[in-house]
């Protein structure tokens, strides 16, 4: 270190030079290249919702069903295009395409009778767009298959044992010695009616058959209308199951699937209904339905349960609702269940309480709401709530009952029999005798009576001031006059001396002559081979004339059917 601070030139405290001095590229050695290439990822997109390119299909665009979007409509066209329109009426929202035989709509049973105020979408029709080859089902089509697969109808099956065919059923029944035609009105493809051995043979396969359409809440939909055609294109008969809301009222399911198919219903058993596709049905001349691609948003209707429903104040109304709820309820509703005697049930209720309540645990609130309204309609009744998932029903003022005006009667309170005299009901006349009370009857217990009086079934005793022997002697002679009445009849008497048969009447005390066979028996006891039913042995009656037995009738049948 000495010798270093000595030479000349040299300070070991000066700092580091500005510039370093450059390498040599002649004698440095190049650096080794990285082993994997370093990946050269694209710029990120911009997420900007301004640039995005929009859909051209409108209804890829439709805003979400819980948005807010409501648009109050009236009564008319709302939208048009071209040809194709939207349609505000009597039946809801329903769109009208060029060419079509009706106004189409997603639902034809369970549309409400009242006009929607308001729509929930814009007015787009829920069908592919006209300028589109295919139906738009969010894939690409499919590739055409190199196998050539041939096609059959009900026109043309396919021979018996061919391989790799579905089977086809031909058309038809059809009567010995005629054949099919076709037919392009309702009357004609349908044919003559069934009888009742075809229906029998069309419909007992089909009864543990598990194929068939599934009716739900929302009815009878549009997209159903293909798929009982294609159901229609192996089998004579499709078997269509229903459930849940639309079973309230059968009558009118059962209307809409004659009126937009064309078929007839055959065999009907609670909520399964049997329909039959018609004699001269050919599947390749089937009207064609476009198919609806998604499901319209329901439109907005009235509301149902009012303040101060008709008829009724706010106060009464309040209390009316207060009372429901201790009230027990009828019947509880189970869900997907068949509710095609509810109608009656609640009228029925309506006979003894001017408030009904059905339960509905386990009910969608749509559900529920959809049988209270068609509840209105068909019993018809008054809605006060919904609350606690229960329907709660008022009759009205205008309620009438079904078994006509109810009746009043004396009903005493006290009976002495030990003095043989009823001391409360002397004065039955005066309805304000304290030994007497006033006990309104039940209408249909009234219908009973008045039923079981008219047929000598029961006695109306006027005197009600009757001791027991009084009592017991006019109980014992009407018992005596019933039972004659009861088994009193015209004696028939066979002659067999000349080969024929006459009849001859018999001397009885109250009895009464008759020259001719048939006035014996009345039209009841005689069995009509129309309305003959196989489970009816039980109930046949053994004083019907001969020949009229039902093993007689289904021997006639047989002999008629086989010629």
């Amino acid at each position: 270190m000495p010798i270093l601070a000595s030479l000349p030139g040299l300070n070991l405290l000066s700092s580091l030079p500005s510039n370093p001095p450059q390498n040599d590229t002649t004698s440095s050695t190049p650096s080794p290249s990285p082993p994997i290439p370093i990946p050269k990822y694209p710029p990120p997109r911009s997420r900007n919702p301004k640039t995005d390119v929009p859909r051209s299909n409108p209804a890829l665009s439709i805003p979400h069903r819980r948005s807010n979007y409501r648009k109050p409509v009236q009564k008319g066209v709302i939208s048009t295009d071209g040809d194709r329109c939207v349609i505000v009426g009597e039946n809801g929202v329903s769109y009208k395409l060029p060419g079509a035989p009706f106004e189409f709509q997603y639902s034809y049973s369970e549309t409400p009778n009242a006009e929607p105020i308001a729509i929930r979408e814009p007015a787009y029709l829920p069908f592919a767009p006209p300028t589109m080859p295919r139906p738009w089902t969010g894939k690409a089509p499919l590739k055409k298959s190199k196998k050539n697969i041939p096609l059959f109808d009900s026109f043309n099956p396919p021979p018996p044992g061919k391989k790799g065919v579905k089977h086809v059923e031909k058309p038809g029944p059809f009567p010995f010695g005629k054949y099919p035609k076709e037919g392009k009105t309702r009357e004609e493809i349908l044919g003559e009616p069934l009888k009742k051995w075809e229906i029998k043979m069309l419909v007992k396969p089909l009864l543990s058959y598990n194929r068939q359409v599934n009716l739900g809440r929302d009815g009878l939909t549009h997209n159903m209308l293909d798929l009982i055609h294609s159901h229609w294109k192996r089998r004579r008969v499709c078997k269509i199951k229903c459930k849940g809301v639309p079973t309230v009222d059968m009558d009118n399911v059962c209307r809409h699937i004659e009126e937009k198919t064309g078929g007839k219903i055959i065999h009907r058993v609670g909520g399964v209904v049997y329909l039959f596709r018609g004699r001269n049905y050919n599947y390749r001349t089937r009207p064609q339905y476009p198919v609806m691609l998604w499901k319209p948003a329901t439109p907005v209707y009235p509301k149902l349960i009012q303040e101060a429903p008709e008829g009724l104040t706010k106060a009464e109304a309040d209390e009316f609702r207060k009372k429901g709820k201790s009230l027990l309820p009828i019947c509880t509703l189970a869900k997907n269940g068949v509710y095609a005697s509810l109608v009656k049930d609640v009228r029925d209720a309506f006979e003894e309480c001017p408030l009904v309540k059905i339960d509905c645990k386990g009910l969608q609130p749509s559900d529920y709401k959809k049988i209270g309204a068609k509840l209105k309609e068909l019993v018809p009744c008054v809605l006060l709530s919904f609350d606690d998932e229960q329907i709660l029903m008022w009759r009205g003022r205008d309620w009438k009952s079904m078994y006509g005006d109810t009746s009043s009667t004396l009903v005493p309170v006290k009976a002495d029999i030990s003095s043989g005299i009823d001391n409360s009901a002397k004065s039955s006349d005066d309805s304000g005798t304290p030994g007497a009370q006033r006990v309104v009857s039940s209408p249909k217990m009234m219908s009973l009576w008045r039923r079981a009086i008219e047929s000598n079934k029961a006695l109306l005793l006027e005197e009600l001031a009757l001791g027991p022997d009084a009592l017991l002697e006019k109980v014992e002679e009407f018992e005596g006059m019933s039972l004659a009445i009861e088994h009193s009849c015209e004696a028939l008497v066979l002659s067999s001396e000349d080969g024929s048969s006459s009849s001859s009447s018999a001397e009885f005390k109250g009895g009464s002559y008759s020259e001719d066979e048939n006035d014996i028996y009345s039209s009841d006891d005689i069995i009509d081979d129309e309305d003959y039913d196989d489970d009816s042995f039980a109930e046949v009656n053994p004083s019907i004339p001969l020949g009229s037995l039902p093993v007689d009738k289904i021997a006639e049948r047989l002999r008629r059917e086989s010629k």
